[in-house]
């Protein structure tokens, strides 16, 4: 129908075709194909083409659609005859099916094209969120990635591979010998198939040839039609996305195209590159109007992006580039500004500000270029490729478009013309992106498509060599950030020329240029690309260009006055582009620069950069002082010349003073890199503050690891070179003057500082002294090897702390490039980290933390190699370099090196590069020494704002000059003989060695009218002077560091270039003085009378606190010169550092070492006597008092810490057995006394009373443990393949149910809620910290914590509390029974009463309602608590986990449930202890036991509830009946037999019916009555279980011995008389075929039936055993295994006392029958004949109890994590049939769950949540597939509580972000195992959080 009418439209040739039902169409659809295809294999097949045009014109008409897009439901109504907007699609998709097959069906040829598929490549193309896997030893591209299905089919055992979440989706590149090695290829992809494939015949794809051209065609016309220019308003974005959705099942066909193989992608290359195709239907716009229509369509879309539509014929392609002058100038593609500058003033109005700047800044660009045919501007498209590519960016890459046109990329033909489609269209792709609403999304796209091009170097050179990709990709780049540039504001603010980014830009916000610049990336990370780049200048002096944006971006200026309104967070966008822009491609261009060949290239980068930085300093009119209060951490510029600078001398041995500028160059190059360390130091002394937080960010940022070598390594490595190459005092100068203490460097006591305020001084100062040591110590570009600096990042690193492998391949900054693969010597890295550091394997604390696996520093490192230089540089945070100190401070304690609190150890440097010797002058200047001789005299006189680090460092410089010191002594010593020909006032020449000895006597000084000095009459000398020919007789001048520096600069700049080699030194003239003294100054002279030496010595004397205490350590032994390196002084404090110089010192020179020894012979008068003995003794004092104080925190703290660990081990671990006394005092006196309690609220102690009880802090939680017991060892494994399932009727829950409910089928309901008990699943579980608390003081506790706003994670609305002691989680009070906490008195009496009178008194005693010393009628505060206890226990577990009965609410029911959780309770300290009771002593929980106490609440409630005397079982077990078959006659459903009792809830319903409290007697009494059930039910259990043979035999020899003496206790006797009596019955006739499986094959031998009745008998004697411990308070005593039977039955009366010990233990003798057994036995098992007669099967199935459950486990996990995850991570969840997107697993069942999946939601819980409910009653451990974490749910909280699966190096991998191999940690499954099983969840793990149904 459609057709015809698409037909009529048209005017076609078949317009009178009559219409066809639907399925005639069909055939005829095929038979039209087959007939087609018949004609066109014709030779001459011209008629049969004319035919399938006219054809395919009919069907893929474009109008219909467009109507049905444009004009709504009516235009499509009345084109399409009502078949509705789609219907047309699909036929056409139909009829393009049917003609691709010719005829045939379509799946059969898909099959047919497949078979010829040459597959050699993978190709498989994914999304984002798909997990793929990378490794690193088979990839030559780092961008290589494989789908999970070829790196299982590969080999990659032991590389170093991990599996990733792809972000922006990609390809695999299996069989693609350019991206990886091919030894990693798959089975799949390793056989080169293309020999053994049959050429494809050449009519299988002739019809697609015909058919797939204008299929595509139709394609981009219904894109022309669909695009409307987005207007301002978003709608448009919507009808984007509506076309798209149309389109959707066409895409979807091309896609499937491409998936037959490289048959049927060759040929969709054909068509898409075949340029004729396009020319013949495109240009034919006269022929009907719809192709008209949509041709205008499409220009207006070329003319709207701002590209022209060459109509002349001028050929889009390269033009040749003249002979000699750059591609770059022919193509004019600086920034082609003519056409640009009208572009963007259509495209962006909102600019205005910025706009006539831009484009004032782009004529400048583009001087010198002939604007002629730009990259920018000019698209032409001659292939349905690439005009579908232009649609595809137009519509902003729709992922399905993508998808195709990746797909098609194993074809290498297409691979190439699609790579040379994507550049041309490059421009546009970038300003499509700029202007997307979505440009996240965008880029992932452009990146998932651009990464799959240029990761391949060959295709990457090609395209570079053909399309000129380089100046493209700059270019873009270059015209991106030309949008978005502001005035630069440094420096000169009014002329200033230079423009730079503007950060607070969207562009750069977020990160929008990012796929560029990681394409650009991506090309250069190849050598041949590279390479090309560097020598071509053109392009270097754009890129400097480019750079120079970043050069000063985000400029902060220091706020003086208020806090900043307004935190801008522009920073991090500033640090994000400097490092991806500008940093990661300077790394890219540095790896190719790695030997002697590429000199070419650095000189090449050098002369452009330092072009740029002059151009820079000339814009920003910088002469020699930087402004004041700014700063910029982005100087990319400077970091580029810095890094090749390295570079060049490390690798490629060039000349470094060929590639330095001149000395004035020097000196502005060194400025900015300055003013960053100045600032550094500002920003950490608080001098920044009212910036506000930020500013801390950039500071930290700068030194982070990530940005660190990017950053401030080049910064210092600039430094170093500018101080190695200019005048090193002028430097030394500048540096104190930056740091702004120059006004602090005096001798005078007091000085006034203009420019900073005195409570910075200190931190300033060493901050200055801090950066000298750095600069004068750090080597890393200096002459290190790659393995040296991964050696000292790492010890730095582990020296700070102990570290994880990944945080520690994470802080050590490596070639930041990320694309360039493998870390520089990744392999080393391993060897360097066991070279250096232990592991520590990850262990488990008690108190629930999880430590990860770490590395911690090896002794020898600590040692020899810590270094905290390098750890100052590192650290982002100050208080890491602490943490190393104390750390260091630790180990040498440890070792006994040294006790005290150390000074940082002096490390020897490795030894300078020669290019960089000049750096050492620094060391050897008389500035430095100047400032080196006023600190130490400062520090001697105790001036104000000096520290000890400030000595630290000074003495750090001293050393440093020592070991640096190059002049020879020899002629240095004679010229001292004569006469002092010093023309320096200070100091005579410029060697620190010689210096150090030289007496400085007096100093001019000014200072403040105020100063102490001024008062001062002209100095006697004190000093009896032996020293004279020493002494220099005129007095030292002021020294001004800042006149100093200016004479400097001034003679740099001005002296000529012939005199450019000698070094002049100029004399320091007195006439200078501080600028902007303030007039108040006066000069004053002090006298000194030292020389450095002397004031070390005293220093020594001041630092050790002792006169005359340094003594020359050669006089004794003179070796010391000889062996110099003593280990003695490398730890130690100032005290060692101060004896280490000396003694340098004198080994540097005889004459030092004379001086020395003179000045310790002179008694040392202290300097000024009074003042210094003073501050000498106050900081004595002040120190001994410290040390006082500090031995007292200590103790306290140490005292502290013991009580809490004794504490923490009392309230927290849960295994350790304690056999402590319990909290209850407990007294041995024979008289009843009252238990006392402590109330931990208000502290009083006292009994428990009926007015005001006492109660246990407990916490009540459901638990099905218990029902989770299987009856083998080995627990059940996690399913991790299709056919392999868990299910669950073998667990203890499920056996039981089945029990109850086959008993309440065939008796008497009431009856059989008394023969079982419940509470496997859901029983209620009590456990106590074991405080106690006064109930009225704990609701008023409740009170307050309801009133307390701020709750911590528990509900107090629901009865949650913590301990108010120990914080221990928990939810009710159990409150304690007035009266004696242990019945002493009433078991210690033996009692003499026969058994008959005992059974008596038990049943007299339970027939007395009531018989309480309380009684219920008068309502006490104490029963009144007892029923709101057991109100929430019984609200604790849900309602389906308590009621049982028939008939719903009946009494019985909460009589079952209650004496229930007295068995629950019991079973589970039963696992608690292992499952028996050998190891005996105390109970484990000690304490912290309630079972007392619960007791006696289940009692009081149990006894409410009075049995009917005629049903209690205590009459069945004790008394004959007279006539047995009186009961038979009713027809109500009969009793449940007591044979099929639980002998077990027997036992607790007895003794709960008893009044509390029990005698021991009866207790007795009662285990004895039951034992006799017991063992009776265990030898008829026996009798169903063995054989018709075995059976007849017993009989036999039991009845020969029934008439001796023991025969009641013998059990041979006993069970033959029971074999006899139960045949009576059919129980065993039914031989049926299933019977087989029930009989054991082995034969029974006295000694297997006698393990198998105590088998049968220990459950019942350990319960009772326990119970009787908690009753009567007796140990249980501990035994081997084997004799645990007996152990247990003496311990409980079943053995008489007198019993001995046969050698062979026979159960039997337990026995003690109250009636004769044999009429007793006769009634029991006469219950059940009658019920065997009509149930045989269900008889003999109850009869069997399986009783031996082993403990309870959690599923068994794969020892590797990649086996969970590759099963579950694609699972279907088995309720919505969906993958879901949190897949999780139940580790105690194996259930597959959907986490927050709202697929699975019902009556709003979410399906972790409903399970954890249905399958924990409450509790639920789940593991999340996709975190490989584990999530523990509680009732209404939940908690992470960590991961089971570490990597090799004992780490977690949250979120498998890391994607390493992950591997059982079996320690950590079994604690987690632990914690399940003992209920501990709650008080183990600390973070929890409301779910809110929600998980």
């Amino acid at each position: 129908m459609a057709a015809a009418a698409a037909a009529a439209a048209v005017g076609g040739p078949q317009q009178s075709q009559p219409e066809l039902p639907a399925p005639g169409l069909a055939l005829d659809k095929a038979a039209t194909a087959a007939h087609l295809k018949a004609a066109l294999s014709r030779p001459d097949n011209r008629a049969g083409a004319e035919e399938l045009q006219a054809l395919l014109e009919r069907v893929l008409s474009a109008e219909r659609p467009l109507a049905a897009a444009a004009g709504g439901e009516e235009a499509a109504a009345a084109a399409g005859g009502g078949g509705g907007p789609g219907a047309a699609e699909e036929e056409a998709l139909e009829w393009c099916k049917c003609l691709l097959a010719g005829g045939g069906g379509y799946d059969e040829f898909c099959a047919a094209v497949r078979a010829y598929d040459p597959a050699a490549l993978c190709g498989l193309v994914w999304t984002a969120n798909f997990v793929a896997y990378r490794c690193r030893t088979c990839g030559i591209s780092p961008c290589m990635s494989l789908c999970a299905e070829c790196f299982h089919q590969g080999d990659h055992t032991g590389h170093d591979f991990n599996m990733f979440r792809s972000q922006a989706g990609g390809a695999c590149d299996c069989g693609d010998s350019n991206v990886m090695r091919e030894s990693g290829f798959c089975k799949r992809h390793q056989i080169k198939s293309s020999s053994n494939i049959p050429c494809v015949p050449k009519d299988l794809l002739m019809m697609s040839e015909f058919v797939l051209p204008r299929f595509i065609f139709c394609l981009i016309q219904y894109l022309r039609d669909g695009y409307n220019e987005p207007a301002a308003d978003v709608s448009s974005e919507k009808d984007l996305n509506k076309v798209l959705q149309l389109l959707e099942p066409q895409i979807s066909f091309l896609e499937d195209l491409t998936k037959m193989g490289g048959a049927m992608r060759s040929v969709l290359t054909q068509v898409l590159t075949n340029q004729q195709n396009y020319k013949d239907l495109t240009s034919g716009p006269g022929e009907n109007a719809c192709a008209k229509k949509s041709h205008e369509k499409y220009l207006i879309a070329l003319k709207s992006s701002g590209l022209t539509y060459p109509e002349d014929k001028l050929v889009y392609g390269i033009q040749e580039p003249s002979a000699g002058t750059s591609t770059l100038a022919v193509q004019g593609f600086a920034g082609a500004t003519g056409t640009l500058g009208q572009v963007d003033s259509s495209d962006e109005e909102d600019q205005d500000g910025s706009q006539g700047l831009g484009k004032r800044k782009r004529v400048k660009l583009s001087s010198g270029t002939k604007a002629d045919q730009s990259i920018m501007d000019v698209l032409k498209h001659k292939s349905f490729l690439e005009e579908l590519l232009f649609w595809t960016i137009k519509y902003e890459f729709p992922q399905k478009m993508v998808t195709f046109l990746l797909n098609m990329l194993p074809d290498q033909e297409y691979k190439v013309a699609f790579t040379k489609t994507f550049v041309q269209h490059y421009a546009f792709i970038m300003k499509t992106l700029k202007k997307s609403h979505e440009s996240d999304t965008m880029s992932n796209r452009i990146v998932h498509i651009s990464v799959q091009l240029f990761s391949n170097e060959e295709l990457a050179r090609q395209v570079t060599e053909e399309c000129q990709l380089l100046d493209i990709m700059v270019t873009v780049l270059l015209y991106m950030m030309e949008s978005c540039l502001i005035k630069s504001e440094l420096q000169d603010e009014e002329n200033s020329l230079h423009v730079v980014v503007n950060c607070g830009e969207a562009l750069l916000k977020n990160n929008t240029y990012w796929p560029l610049v990681s394409d650009f990336i991506n090309i250069l990370s190849h050598q041949s690309v590279a390479k090309r780049f560097l020598e071509d200048h053109g392009l270097l002096v754009t890129w400097m260009n480019f750079v120079s944006f970043f050069q000063g971006m985000n400029l902060n200026k220091r706020e003086l006055n208020e806090h900043v309104e307004f935190e801008s967070q522009t920073y991090y966008a500033a640090f994000a582009a400097e490092l991806e822009a500008c940093a990661q491609p300077m790394w890219g261009l540095l790896s190719h620069c790695k030997i002697r060949e590429t000199q070419e290239y650095t000189r090449n980068v050098v002369r452009y950069c330092l072009e740029a930085l002059q151009d820079w300093f000339d814009a920003i009119n910088f002469v020699d002082e930087p402004a004041p209060n700014q700063v910029t951490f982005h100087l990319p510029l400077h970091r580029y010349y810095a890094m090749f600078l390295s570079k060049a001398v490390k690798c490629q041995e060039l000349d470094l003073d060929s590639v330095l500028p001149d000395q004035e160059m020097l000196m502005k190059l060194m400025i900015h890199p300055l003013q960053i360390q100045a600032s550094l130091a500002e920003i950490h002394s608080n001098m920044w503050v009212r910036n506000g937080l930020q500013i801390k960010g950039q500071a930290m940022t700068y030194v982070q690891s990530h940005f660190c070598n990017s950053m401030i390594d080049p910064d210092i490595y600039l430094l170093q070179v500018c101080a190695s190459r200019l005048d090193p005092d002028y430097f030394i100068s500048s540096v104190f003057e930056r740091f702004k203490v120059v006004d602090l460097l005096t001798m005078a006591s007091q000085h006034q500082n203009t420019v900073l305020d005195a409570e910075h001084e200190r931190s300033m100062l060493e901050g200055a002294l801090t950066f000298l040591v750095i600069l004068l110590s750090l080597r890393l570009h200096l002459g290190m090897s790659d393995d040296e600096i991964l050696r000292a990042e790492m010890v730095a690193q582990l020296c700070m702390n102990d570290r994880t492998h990944s945080s520690l391949l994470d802080l050590i900054p490596e070639n930041p490039n990320p694309k360039s693969g493998i870390i520089p010597g990744s392999y080393s890295f391993e060897s360097v980290l066991s070279a250096v550091a232990d592991f520590k394997a990850p262990v488990f604390e008690p108190g629930g933390s999880m430590q990860q696996g770490m590395y911690t520093p090896k002794a020898e490192v600590w040692d020899q190699e810590f270094d905290p230089v390098m750890v100052i540089l590192r650290t982002v945070y100050r208080r890491d370099v602490q943490s190393a100190m104390d750390r260091y401070t630790a180990f040498l304690k440890q070792s006994g090196k040294f006790p005290g609190n150390p000074w940082p150890p002096y490390k020897k440097r490795s030894s300078l590069h020669p290019s960089y010797k000049g750096l050492m002058r620094l060391l050897h200047c008389k500035t430095l020494h100047i400032v080196l001789f006023t600190l130490l005299y400062k520090i001697l006189m105790d001036h104000q704002n000096l520290s000890e680090h400030v000595l630290c460092m000074v003495l750090y410089l001293i050393e440093l000059g020592l070991e640096n010191s190059t002049e020879d002594e020899s002629d240095e010593e004679t010229s001292v003989g004569g006469p002092e020909r010093c023309h320096d006032s200070w100091f005579p020449g410029s060697n620190l060695v010689s210096n150090m000895r030289h007496f400085i006597n007096y100093v001019r000084v000014r200072v403040p009218e105020t100063a102490p000095e001024v008062k001062r009459d002209s100095p006697a000398s004190t000093s009896s002077d032996n020293l004279g020919s020493l002494q220099n007789s005129g007095t030292a001048q002021v020294f001004s560091l800042v006149a100093e520096r200016r004479k400097k600069f001034q003679e740099i700049i001005n002296r000529s270039n012939s005199e450019a080699n000698q070094v002049v030194r100029p004399k320091t003239s007195s006439k200078w003085s501080a600028p902007g003294s303030a007039p108040q100054l006066t000069t004053a002279i002090l006298e000194i009378k030292e020389s450095i030496l002397s004031l070390l010595i005293k220093l020594h004397h001041k630092l050790s606190g002792k006169q005359n205490s340094y003594y020359p350590p050669w006089l004794d032994d003179i070796e010391i010169l000889i062996q110099p390196e003593i280990p003695k002084y490398s730890h130690g404090d100032g005290i060692t550092a101060v004896e280490r110089i000396l003694l340098k010192a004198a080994l540097q020179s005889r004459m030092n070492k004379r001086i020395i020894e003179e000045i310790c012979r002179k008694v040392t008068p202290p300097v000024p006597p009074k003042k210094i003995t003073a501050a000498e003794k106050k900081t004595l004092d002040k120190e001994e008092r410290r040390q006082k104080a500090r031995e007292r925190q200590q103790k306290l703290l140490a005292e502290f810490a013991s009580r809490q660990k004794s504490f923490m081990e009392t309230a927290m671990d849960v295994d350790s057995p304690e056999n402590d006394i319990p909290m209850e005092i407990t007294t041995a006196e024979p008289q009843v006394s009252e238990a006392v309690y402590d109330c931990v609220i208000c502290g009083q102690s006292g009994p428990s009373s009926e007015d005001r009880p006492t109660g246990l802090v407990v916490l009540l939680q459901a638990s099905s443990v218990l029902g989770q017991c299987r009856d083998n060892v080995e627990p059940k494994k996690l399913p991790i393949t299709e056919e392999e399932q868990i299910f669950p009727w073998d667990t203890c829950a499920a056996v039981h149910d089945v029990r109850l409910s086959l008993l309440q089928r065939y008796f008497k309901d009431s009856s059989c809620l008394l023969a079982v008990s419940i509470g496997w699943e859901g029983g209620v579980y009590v456990q106590t910290c074991g405080h106690t608390l006064h109930i009225d003081c704990h609701k008023s506790y409740m009170e307050s914590l309801r009133n307390d706003q701020v709750l911590q994670g528990f509900s107090v609305d629901k009865g949650e509390f913590t301990c108010p002691l120990c914080r221990q989680f928990a939810n009710s009070v159990l409150p304690c029974y007035p009266g004696s906490n242990v019945e002493n008195n009433l078991w210690q009496r033996p009692s003499n009463k026969s058994m008959q009178d005992l059974i008596k008194e038990v049943e007299e005693l339970q027939g007395r309602p009531g018989a309480f010393p309380v009684s219920i009628s008068s309502e006490t505060n104490l029963s009144k608590e007892m029923e709101s206890v057991m109100k929430d226990i019984k609200n604790t577990t849900q309602k389906k986990y308590r009621d049982y009965s028939k008939t719903p609410g009946s009494p019985d029911n909460d009589f079952l449930f209650m004496y229930s959780v007295a068995r629950t309770n019991l079973e589970l300290e039963l696992i608690h202890r292992g499952g028996n009771l050998c190891s005996g002593g105390a109970s484990t929980a000690g304490k912290r036991s309630c079972l007392n106490q619960l007791f006696h609440v289940l009692a009081l409630h149990m006894r409410l509830y009075s049995i009917d005397s005629e049903y209690n079982p205590w009459k069945k077990l004790t008394q004959l009946v007279e006539d047995m078959n009186s009961q038979l006659g009713n027809d109500e459903q009969p009793e449940v037999p007591i044979l099929y009792h639980d002998v077990t809830s027997l036992l607790l319903i007895q003794i709960l019916m008893m009044p509390q409290p029990l005698h021991k007697e009866h207790f007795t009494c009662i285990v004895k009555v039951l034992f006799t059930l017991l063992y009776t039910q265990a030898l008829a259990a026996l009798s169903v279980k063995c054989s018709e043979e075995d059976r007849s035999a017993w009989k036999h020899t039991g009845a020969l011995k029934k008439n001796t003496c023991d025969a009641e206790k013998s059990y041979e006797v006993l069970l033959s008389f029971i074999i006899n009596e139960l045949s009576k019955g059919k129980l065993y006739h039914e031989e049926g075929t299933q019977e087989c499986v029930m009989i054991s094959p082995i034969a029974w031998s006295p000694e297997s039936m006698e393990k198998y009745l105590q088998d049968f008998c220990l459950p019942f004697l350990r319960i009772t055993s326990l119970l009787q411990h908690h009753l009567f308070g007796e140990d249980l005593p501990s035994c081997q295994e084997e004799e645990e039977f007996s152990v247990l039955a003496s311990c409980l009366g079943l053995l008489p006392a007198f019993y001995q010990t046969e050698h062979p233990f026979i159960s039997a003798s337990c026995l003690e029958w109250p009636v004769p057994p044999f009429d007793i036995i006769t009634q029991w098992c006469f219950e059940i004949k009658s019920f065997t007669e009509r149930h045989a099967e269900q008889g003999k199935a109850l009869l069997i109890q399986e009783s031996k459950w082993k403990l309870p486990h959690l599923l068994q996990l794969p020892e590797n994590y990649n086996t969970i995850f590759q099963y579950y991570h694609r699972k279907t969840c088995s309720v919505c049939t969906k993958v879901p997107k949190d897949p999780a697993v139940c580790l105690v069942c194996g259930t597959f769950v959907c986490l927050k999946g709202l697929c699975c939601k019902q009556q709003s819980y979410c399906e972790c949540v409903l399970h954890s409910q249905n399958c924990g009653a409450g509790t639920g451990i789940f593991l999340l597939i996709n975190a490989s974490v584990i999530i523990i749910i509680r009732g209404h909280r939940f908690c992470l509580w960590g991961s089971v699966y570490l990597d090799a190096h004992g780490e977690e991998d949250r979120d498998l972000r890391r994607g390493k191999p992950l591997y059982i940690c079996k320690e950590r499954y079994k604690v987690l195992e632990q914690q399940w099983i003992s209920h501990t969840f709650d008080h183990i793990n600390k973070r929890w959080g409301p779910h809110y149904n929600g998980l």
